[in-house]
């Protein structure tokens, strides 16, 4: 019972985050996100655990992904990427828009030189070391 409670609190403090970081009161995402304004201080307090359908419209409110939302409580896993992709989910400076960019073209270029280590192990291994005197 105290993980969900540990969850729901986790949540509610990144959702207070984000709020704060885009400069919204409480009362404005309640209108943004279309849900009560009672219920969303509960949720921020840890009081009460949001469905993925409200995790979605609060998403919507602070135009940020749904996803870093469900990776927050725990509805899905956190993408790996390692040291660097956390680095990058952990920035507080940047929207959720610009880290999802640079976390695709992080992993688009682990990908291109994951593809080419193959061709290089195989160049490598064709060249005859010198012999020193």
């Amino acid at each position: 019972m105290e993980k969900v409670a540990d969850i729901a609190s986790d949540i509610g403090e990144y959702i207070r985050q984000q709020r704060s970081t885009a400069k919204i009161s409480l009362r404005q995402l309640s209108k943004l996100a279309g849900v009560s304004n009672p219920y969303l201080s509960q949720i921020e307090r840890g009081v009460r655990k949001p469905s993925a359908e409200i995790l979605q419209q609060i998403a919507k409110g602070l135009r940020i992904s749904a996803e870093a939302l469900y990776v927050q409580a725990g509805i899905l896993d956190l993408p790996t990427g390692g040291p660097v992709g956390d680095s990058i989910r952990a920035d507080t400076e940047l929207t959720e828009r610009q880290k999802q960019v640079l976390l695709d073209v992080y992993e688009s270029f682990r990908r291109e030189n994951a593809a080419a280590k193959p061709e290089r192990a195989a160049t490598t291994d064709q060249v005859e070391p010198k012999e020193t005197a």
